[in-house]
């Protein structure tokens, strides 16, 4: 059993094809979205979306955004999305770079958020690397 996945990102759709699970960083988590899943929305932290169909995984870097699960489809709207493969190291440290910054000048309401923005590129570059 399959259903409809759509990753898009701001500058183009990334990708479109039928999946059996997809694999979401959730902010408050790591989930698996298969078919027929209750209708969930939720948003993203700095990771990697894995899908799988026919045996084979397509991993995409996300740096954020929002995923919307319904029973029929996933979709992905990213701030920034690229194939695993494209990952680089720049990217990261242009991220991480940003992300900083962010927390440095976060205000008292925002600024554990924005740290854990930080820390979580902080993995995502450490899990990469190795």
């Amino acid at each position: 059993m399959a259903f409809r996945f759509e990753l898009v990102s701001p500058e183009r759709r990334l990708a479109s094809r039928e999946a059996e699970a997809v694999g979401i960083p959730g902010v408050e988590g790591d989930l698996t979205a298969m078919p027929a899943h209750a209708p969930f929305l939720t948003v993203l932290r700095p990771g990697l979306v894995t899908v799988t169909a026919g045996g084979d995984s397509t991993a995409y870097f996300v740096s954020g955004g929002f995923a919307e699960i319904t029973p029929e489809a996933v979709t992905v709207l990213a701030e920034e999305a690229v194939e695993r493969s494209e990952v680089t190291r720049e990217m990261l440290d242009r991220l991480i770079a940003a992300a900083e910054k962010a927390a440095d000048s976060a205000g008292e309401d925002t600024r554990i958020a924005a740290q854990q923005r930080l820390s979580d590129f902080r993995t995502l570059a450490a899990q990469l690397a190795g």
